[in-house]
């Protein structure tokens, strides 16, 4: 099998060549010829003048074409390229143009010419189909070439191209400042196709470079190098370990001032990078791995800090806003499917990227004397509908980063401005001809991407707006601001009709900030739920973005207001019916069941009604099957029947006689049984944000109880579930760890306790008490995990976390 070699052996060998007489690249020596003062291409001579002066080869330039040459053939490559040789050709352009003074004007001209050219050359090469064995194994063609050009030091010359370039500036009206131009657009070209051939190979070396990125940001400021900035600002962000500092960025403010609205647009998406918190926190990580990670924090998260830089930035929320409600240009025609067909060959384009690199080698694609004019898209020979797709990519990154900006800590500011500005208005308006229009058109989904992805910029746009609905709405009053006039005023009349007062925020709402026609946002998306089909991925946002509409402290006029559009019988219709088994959907169905009917009798009675006894056996199978997923509406049934039997008396007939599902959650045999699967589901250490609910929903099955005084008779009933088991603390041991670590998160997590509170009409005192009495360590008192684990030996192993 024939020796593979890498460059160093290359080049080793042929030293060995030099030493042992054999003719070399640079051809034979004759025999009484002097020594050339000119610079030897022999390698010998460079290691023995390296020995001599102490000078060794500090770059490429430095090495003897012949002998890259030669790396290229012995590296194993099929068809050498010579790309160490373009490297060395493109040091010689760097040293020439930016390191030698006495070049002439025309030489450095053409010296800038070249390195264009090389620079083409190498992105063609990333570009080249097939592949072929390269040291030992198959690779891709474009990836070989990339790995060459990067092992040569191709990067880095092209990099420091770049940022020679900024420290060295010429007058802007030059010839020179024009091939400057057009070089700098060669060096983006270059990184970004390297970025996407060896991908963090070149990317994270790259977001080390704080230089670099600055000076990204910088050519931002330009049209002609906006775009292509903007997209190795992406790769280069999207795998930096560290967040970037937008305090950092010099001039930002001038720069983000000088954005239009398209630049704005495509700048959104490299904020959401900056923007989006990169430490653990994710829904699958786990509570314990977040909270130890959150106090290892020290001051205010960057990510934080980088909203508020924003935030206070003259005019970017009214810019955001306006982009997020701008109508897509031109009329919309009656069919869009009509405009699907006619970019039909598009469409992989299209879905294959929400970045900007086909539009960005279609500006790549113009002729020299267009490259210095600004990329817009509205004059780039384009498909109408092409032109208009690309304005619904542009809403999605805009809509994503108004989502972040509405859940962070100045979300109050964020919400009045945004508010002022008319977003929810804009929005309305556009939901019927842009943002919900289902099924337009087949969706090409390409290879390995999965049935839901979100590659797709319709399915995208649905999402990001969904999420917005959900963050605009979630625990905030402005929630009214998704309404029209007429629906405010029918919420005002549900208020009489059930003699509660009009709210506030409903009574001092500003009604020119409202919805405007027949039906506002909130409505719009219970009926686009109500026409989603069984399985669609679509159901979980929407259920998200109703529920986040009725969370916080219960109204039972907002539940009416939805009650009257029939969404709970549909939501019980689907699930019965359908046998619905996406736990996404199964989850969103039942958090949002639970919240339309808590505490509110008449959406008790409407579930009896619309539901036989096979309906309800076949409900409650699947809230048995699924606890994580159905644990929200087991507490709403808790909740409801604790407040009938203490303040709402009258209707505990109903609840003890009519409500079979209150009948149901009133039985002590179903309660312990719910009790014994919820804290045998979870442990401290696979605790997530998603199943943390299931602890919370069997303290408070404790608690009730212990309002009843039959707290230490469920205790012992979990005690005995153990002995009968043969598993002495399965339950209780388990049950005591997962309190503690309750008191460890609860107590340093304010806003969770205001969620608790507000969620369950329960003072977070009282939590914290039950919690408390629970964890005690007290052995003589029944009421306590630690008198149960006493008796089996167990309360030494019983250890709290620190």
């Amino acid at each position: 099998m024939t020796k593979v070699f890498g460059p160093a052996e290359a080049i080793k060998t042929v030293v060995r060549d030099l030493r042992s007489n054999k003719p070399s690249s640079s051809g034979p020596r004759k025999e009484g010829r002097k020594r050339s003062k000119t610079p030897s291409n022999n390698i010998l001579s460079k290691v023995y003048g390296a020995q001599y002066t102490g000078k060794g080869v500090k770059s490429i330039t430095m090495m003897p074409k012949e002998i890259l040459n030669d790396c290229d053939r012995r590296i194993g490559i099929a068809i050498s390229e010579d790309i160490a040789a373009t490297v060395h050709d493109l040091a010689t352009v760097l040293e020439n143009v930016f390191y030698k003074k006495c070049e002439s004007q025309s030489q450095r001209n053409t010296d800038l010419w070249k390195g264009i050219q090389l620079l083409k050359d190498i992105v063609t090469l990333l570009n080249v189909e097939g592949g072929q064995v390269a040291l030992g194994c198959f690779k891709e063609n474009k990836v070989v070439n990339a790995e060459m050009f990067d092992m040569f030091g191709g990067v880095q010359i092209v990099v420091e191209i770049l940022l020679r370039m900024e420290s060295n500036p010429v007058n802007k009206k030059s010839k020179e400042a024009d091939w400057r131009r057009k070089l700098t657009h060669a060096c983006l070209d270059t990184l970004h196709h390297m970025c996407l051939t060896l991908h963090v190979d070149v990317a994270v070396p790259l977001s080390k470079q704080d230089d670099l990125i600055f000076y990204l940001f910088s050519l931002m400021a330009e049209k002609s190098c906006f775009l292509r900035a903007a997209t190795l600002l992406e790769d280069v962000l999207g795998v930096r370990k560290t967040m970037l500092k937008l305090e950092s960025i010099p001039n930002l403010h001038k720069l983000v001032e000088s954005f239009d609205e398209e630049q704005m647009a495509n700048f959104c998406r490299v904020l959401s990078i900056a923007m989006s918190d990169l430490d653990p926190g994710d829904d699958g990580n786990t509570l314990q791995a977040q909270d130890q990670a959150s106090r290892k924090k020290v001051g205010v998260p960057i990510s934080e800090t980088n909203q508020g830089i924003l935030i206070e930035l003259p005019h970017f929320l009214k810019k955001i806003v306006r982009i997020a409600v701008k109508e897509i240009d031109g009329s919309m025609p009656p069919s869009l499917p009509e405009v699907f067909s006619e970019i039909e060959g598009w469409v992989t384009w299209l879905d294959s990227s929400l970045a900007f690199d086909p539009l960005m080698d279609i500006d790549s694609e113009l002729d020299d004397s267009m490259v210095d004019q600004p990329l817009d898209f509205q004059s780039l020979a384009l498909p109408q509908s092409i032109k208009r797709m690309h304005e619904l990519v542009y809403k999605v990154e805009v809509l994503y980063v108004l989502c972040l900006l509405l859940s962070g800590k100045q979300r109050n500011k964020v919400h009045t401005e945004v508010s002022s500005h008319k977003l929810m208005p804009g929005l309305n308006r556009l939901f019927d001809r842009v943002i919900w229009r289902c099924n337009l058109r087949p969706f090409h989904r390409q290879s390995g991407h999965l049935e839901n992805c979100e590659c797709s910029p319709e399915v995208a746009l649905k999402i990001q707006f969904l999420r917005l609905i959900h963050s605009y709405c979630d625990h905030h009053h402005n929630k009214y601001l998704i309404m029209t006039r007429s629906e405010i005023q029918e919420v005002t009349r549900i208020s009489v009709s059930l003699g509660l007062p009009v709210a506030d925020e409903v009574k001092n709402i500003n009604k020119s900030l409202l919805c405007t026609g027949k039906k506002g946002l909130l409505t719009k998306v219970i009926e686009a739920m109500k026409r989603s089909t069984v399985e669609s991925h679509f159901r979980f946002w929407l259920g998200r973005a109703v529920e986040s509409f009725l969370r916080g402290k219960t109204s039972v006029i907002d539940q009416t207001f939805i009650l009257k559009k029939r969404l709970l019988e549909h939501l019980i219709s689907h699930m019965i019916d359908n046998d619905v088994k996406s736990k996404e959907i199964l989850q969103s169905s039942f958090d949002l069941l639970a919240e339309l009917m808590k505490f509110n009798i008449k959406a008790f009675e409407r579930f009896e009604k619309c539901t036989s006894q096979e309906g309800l056996d076949k409900f409650m199978s699947m809230v048995n099957k699924n606890l994580v997923d159905s644990n929200m509406f087991i507490r709403c049934l808790l909740l409801t029947l604790e407040r009938i039997e203490r303040e709402d008396v009258h209707n505990l007939e109903f609840a003890l006689t009519k409500s079979r599902l209150l009948m149901h959650i009133h039985d002590r045999k179903t309660r312990v049984g719910f009790l014994k699967k919820l804290i045998n589901i979870i442990h401290v250490e696979i605790l997530t944000q998603e199943n943390v609910s299931c602890l919370n929903t069997t303290i408070i099955l404790l608690m009730f109880a212990q309002r009843s005084g039959e707290l230490s008779v469920y205790l012992k009933l979990l005690r005995e579930e153990e002995q009968n088991n043969c598993r002495p603390g399965f339950i209780l041991h388990n049950f005591r760890q997962l309190l503690f670590f309750w008191q460890d998160h609860y107590l340093h997590k304010d806003k969770d306790c205001t969620a608790l509170e507000k969620s369950s009409n329960i003072s977070f005192s009282v939590w914290k008490e039950m919690v408390s009495g629970l964890t005690s360590n007290d052995t003589t008192s029944p009421n306590t995990l630690a008198y149960y684990l006493k008796q089996d030996n167990l309360l030494d192993d019983d250890v709290a976390m620190e």
